[in-house]
């Protein structure tokens, strides 16, 4: 399993460009201003518009000084994100008081810097952010100024009006708040899932990468070592049998043979006449995957079953870490055997991976493969009959997800269930076209 650290999952949050705030605010300051324009001179009704402006020209002045005294790469922290959305509340809530209050149609508009932070900043931001907007638009229920009108007229909305707004306005924060938050969420995880099934891909691959350098420093020894095997051949010919120089130039010669014995098999290894490395029949790749997790007081069985002959790729990183993630969380809650079986045709080919543990809970089953869903749980008898509940092994998380994401980029689709009752125990079935699995089996 893979754990981040808190400076990584600092590093993996999510943190607002300046630029994208700035943006936003430029076009709420040219919304705000057409508006006035609008009102004030082409309805001709009375308002405030001198103090309006002052609002808006303080938002545009903020602008162009982050703007000289930051870049536009900069990302703010939280802390920075959260006082700027807190000022975009606070002159929305200006102008509102100016225009008369909950009775301005755009009353509505206060509660985008909260969707702003419930997008893209913690829970606690934007908590804040909904307390400030809230208390807002519950003092503009009573505190504002007339809304513009006709001039010589008063338009006064009923106090029932002015409750609903109210209401609906809260609602629509809270609720609206919430479903951002969460998709934001899970998005931010699967990312950073992503993220990690990438990096543990590339590891995979810079090891399946050391035969090409083992054969480069092969290459680069050869004329050195041939030298000093050609030169100590040639000294321990020079002294006489019993002589103490004769048996180490012989010793010598025989070390360097041993370094070219040595030297020949690691420039074997990226051969491509080399069956062994570069094609790996199935079955040799279950029996390498299935090895590592052997002795461990589980019994790890390997059935073959097909039709035709047998599928034969190349080495795949990705397909021997997913299967491996896949034996070792059966292997951790298998009571006492783990079956991977291999059927295929000339259609398919499949791997089925099943144990004798207490299968998949039955509130995780249908998010299996998703990034960080719960661990699997065990249900065992103690001596007097009384049930009880604990963990074994590690989790079906972010490893789990990162195995699944790299058998399906291999061609592969997954599928997970449990078997029927009275049996017990969890089934992992991945399946491929029989095409895309003779071009990716892996060791």
């Amino acid at each position: 399993m893979l754990h981040a650290t808190t400076s990584q999952q600092n590093l993996l949050s999510t943190q607002v460009k300046l630029d994208t705030l700035v943006r936003l605010r430029w076009l709420a300051v040219i919304g705000q201003t057409l508006s006035l324009l609008v009102v004030y001179y082409g309805f001709g009704f009375p308002l405030p518009i001198g103090y309006a402006y002052v609002l808006i020209a303080v938002s545009a002045w903020l602008n162009v000084i982050l703007k000289i005294r930051w870049p536009s790469s900069t990302r703010l922290s939280q802390r920075g994100a959260t006082m700027q959305l807190a000022y975009d509340i606070s002159q929305l809530g200006g102008l509102l008081f100016l225009t008369g209050g909950l009775g301005n149609p755009f009353c509505f508009l206060i509660i985008a810097p909260v969707m702003v932070s419930a997008t893209a900043l913690p829970v606690k931001s934007t908590v804040a952010l909904g307390a400030l907007a809230g208390t807002l638009v519950t003092l503009l229920t009573g505190y504002h100024m007339p809304l513009p009108w006709v001039e010589g007229t008063t338009l006064t909305l009923p106090p029932v009006y002015i409750v609903g707004v109210w209401f609906s306005l809260m609602c629509s924060m809270f609720f609206m708040a919430i479903y951002s938050t969460r998709v934001a969420s899970e998005a931010r995880q699967l990312s950073q899932a992503l993220a990690a099934s990438d990096m543990v891909l590339a590891h995979q691959q810079h090891l399946s990468a050391l035969d090409g350098l083992a054969t480069a420093a092969a290459h680069e020894l050869g004329t050195p070592l041939g030298t000093i095997y050609l030169t100590a051949k040639e000294l321990s010919r020079e002294f006489e049998e019993g002589d103490p120089l004769r048996e180490d130039a012989e010793l010598v010669y025989q070390q360097a043979q041993r370094c070219r014995e040595i030297l020949k098999k690691l420039s074997s290894l990226s051969s491509e006449s080399d069956q062994n490395f570069q094609k790996m029949p199935l079955s040799r790749l279950l029996e390498d995957t299935a090895a590592a997790h052997r002795g461990l007081g589980v019994d790890v069985r390997i059935e073959l079953e097909g039709v035709g002959p047998e599928p034969i790729g190349r080495r795949d990183p990705g397909v021997s870490y997913g299967l491996g993630n896949i034996i070792e969380n059966a292997v951790d809650f298998a009571d006492m055997r783990v079956s991977v079986r291999a059927v295929w045709d000339e259609e398919r080919v499949e791997v089925i991976v099943s144990d004798d543990g207490p299968g998949f809970a039955p509130e995780v089953i249908a998010q299996m493969g998703e990034p960080y869903v719960s661990k699997r749980q065990r249900t065992i008898s103690d001596e007097d009959a009384s049930a009880k509940t604990h963990q074994k092994g590690g989790g079906l998380g972010l490893g789990f997800f990162i195995a699944k994401t790299l058998l399906e980029r291999s061609g592969g689709r997954l599928t997970f269930y449990n078997r029927r009752s009275p049996e017990k125990g969890a089934i992992v079935r991945i399946r491929w076209p029989r095409n895309a699995m003779d071009q990716v089996s892996a060791s």
